[in-house]
């Protein structure tokens, strides 16, 4: 069939086709190779191709005439990813992570100079956490406030902090500037936060950052607990858990983590 024969929807079909195909081979594909593939007429498939190449989806490399995808495709996905509710992609991670944790899991984002929990996931049993979706809490003495704030740039910080202050809310709570910045730049480097009953005397919490697609802070991931359950023996596997759960949550929103060169390159 002619490309004037053609049906507009076989050609849309073949569009699409084509470009998953390409997609899927790093070095990219010929024009022989895309009609051989995916038994196509080279003569429609040369027309198709060159609509891409024209449009941006695709581009040609002029030395090996092989087609790789184009950056104009990225603009789709990351239409794609803002569409993502990230509570509609944390929920069944939350699940997952109250389950093997079998501690109160909560999801939440930095509201003007507040944390505000969007999310939670509590287990079965006689301890619960006082704690409710909408409820908003400082981001000095919390978990997920540190580690929603140890990512944002130092004035914002501090114009939050000039806002809401920096209450003490028990005898472990970080009150002075200084201290505050020295534990965000543990979080930055341990890649989780920790409430050591900074905010309720007897809980003991920990928190971890989601990244989106931009490489920018999302929501903060969090885990909650009595002393008794959050304790010296049980936090190795608790933050494994957590970082993992919110290195996946990222990762859904399309954040990809940077490479890190090895010493000595």
């Amino acid at each position: 069939m002619s490309k004037n024969q053609e049906s507009p929807s076989v050609a849309v079909e073949r569009a699409l086709a084509m470009l998953e195909a390409v997609a899927l081979e790093p070095e990219g594909l010929s024009n022989a190779e895309i009609s051989r593939k995916l038994e196509i007429p080279k003569s429609s498939a040369s027309y198709i191709l060159r609509t891409l190449e024209t449009q941006g989806y695709l581009t040609r490399n002029p030395e090996t005439g092989k087609y790789r995808v184009g950056l104009k495709v990225l603009s789709l996905s990351r239409g794609a990813l803002i569409g993502i509710d990230v509570r509609e992609v944390a929920l069944p991670i939350m699940r997952h992570l109250m389950e093997k944790t079998n501690l109160t899991c909560h999801l939440a984002i930095l509201d003007g100079p507040d944390a505000v929990y969007i999310e939670k996931v509590e287990p079965q049993g006689f301890i619960r956490m006082d704690t409710w979706v909408g409820r908003r809490m400082r981001v000095h003495a919390t978990s997920v406030g540190k580690s929603l704030v140890a990512h944002i740039p130092r004035e914002r910080l501090e114009k939050i902090l000039a806002e809401r202050g920096m209450e003490k809310r028990t005898p472990k709570t970080i009150t002075t500037l200084p201290r505050l910045l020295k534990d965000l730049e543990k979080v930055r480097e341990q890649g989780y936060a920790v409430d050591d009953e900074e905010n309720n005397m007897g809980a003991r919490c920990v928190g971890a950052p989601v990244f989106n697609q931009g490489g920018t802070i999302e929501a903060a991931l969090g885990l909650s607990g009595t002393t008794n359950q959050v304790n010296p023996h049980s936090m190795p596997r608790i933050l494994e858990h957590l970082k993992d759960a919110a290195r996946h949550v990222s990762m859904q929103l399309g954040y990809r983590a940077p490479h890190r060169r090895a010493s000595g390159i």
